[in-house]
């Protein structure tokens, strides 16, 4: 039986939730709480997307991100598929990390500050920490926002609107954890912006938001289950291919050029390389796209071009400026 589709499109808001599998306490240590959050900044540069809240529990995750390019899938696929590599490489394990699939609940953009606040609060609802520490504890994306020190990835805009349009200045962020206080101690503010139904529904939204979802990508969807889910990866291959070929052009190479130049030609290296940090195309994909030979080779000499770009100059720089 095919799996359901995940709703796609540019744009899209997403509460992302995801267990531990079997419910184990996957972030029970710092060390690990800090590599998920690592590969989370990878992932969101690689995908493009705009994180508006996070926060990581012993044995789950809850993400609020939104999406410029309708590519929720890949880039949740390498997220999670590399922060399990990393975990059993370091744990000496091998199986699933994480329980099924997670949760990917589309949210109307005015509610997406809601879902920021109910994610923000989640240590406070779980006893982990109390609502004047919550500022301090490194994993929310509170302690990140109230701190103004943030990654490029990290976007507060929708938590501080919601909360009374606050600005992002040290005042707005003082007073956002002011409303955090008051939010967390009044029922009748919870349940005015549904905090029961922000993680269990199938959106997040006013009911003319999801007949509007229906209504817009149904005949998608439909369209999709007939021919099966592989149009979902047709699709985020054609969105590598875009990305690989500015990049051939910005280096003045052509797809002769792949087929006749070395496999390991610094110029195929530094496309290699830009593709696996501004793309979630795997090794494979890259390898044959680029007649790069062995997958594992081709990871090795991206690797090496990032840790030292002056090896590949200029063609690194030439990849650099190209605007994609």
């Amino acid at each position: 039986m095919a799996r359901k589709l995940r709703l796609q499109y540019e744009g899209a808001i997403y509460h992302v939730i995801s267990r531990g599998n079997y419910r184990a306490d996957v972030f029970a240590q710092e060390r690990t709480k800090a590599a998920f959050l690592e590969c989370l900044g990878e992932a969101a540069l690689k995908a493009g997307w705009a994180v508006h809240a996070w926060c990581v529990m012993s044995n789950h995750y809850h993400l609020c991100v939104e999406t410029p390019q309708a590519n929720l899938v890949g880039a949740m696929q390498w997220l999670q598929a590399t922060f399990s590599l990393r975990f059993n490489r370091y744990r000496g394990e091998r199986g699933h990390v994480f329980q099924g699939r997670y949760k990917a609940l589309p949210v109307e953009p005015d509610a997406a500050g809601a879902v920021c606040h109910y994610i923000h609060l989640n240590p406070v609802r779980a006893g982990i920490v109390g609502i004047q520490g919550l500022a301090k504890w490194p994993w929310t994306s509170v302690a990140m926002l109230v701190s103004g020190r943030r990654p490029a990835w990290f976007s507060p805009a929708a938590a501080l609107e919601h909360a009374g349009g606050l600005k992002d200045t040290p005042a707005g962020r003082t007073r956002y954890l002011a409303y955090l206080d008051w939010l967390q101690a009044d029922d009748a503010g919870k349940k005015h912006l549904q905090f029961e139904r922000l993680s269990t529904d199938w959106a997040v939204g006013t009911p003319d938001f999801k007949k509007e979802l229906l209504k817009e990508h149904t005949e998608l969807v439909e369209a999709l289950k007939a021919r099966g889910v592989d149009d979902l990866r047709e699709a985020a291959q054609a969105l590598w291919r875009d990305r690989l070929a500015a990049y051939l052009g910005a280096l003045k190479k052509s797809t002769a050029d792949i087929r006749t130049s070395a496999k390991g030609a610094a110029w195929k290296v530094a496309a290699a390389a830009a593709m696996k940090m501004t793309t979630t195309a795997p090794n494979p994909w890259l390898a044959a796209a680029l007649n790069m030979g062995s997958p594992f080779r081709l990871s090795r000499l991206a690797s090496a071009c990032c840790a030292n770009p002056q090896t590949f100059q200029p063609y690194v720089d030439k990849v650099a400026k190209c605007k994609v």
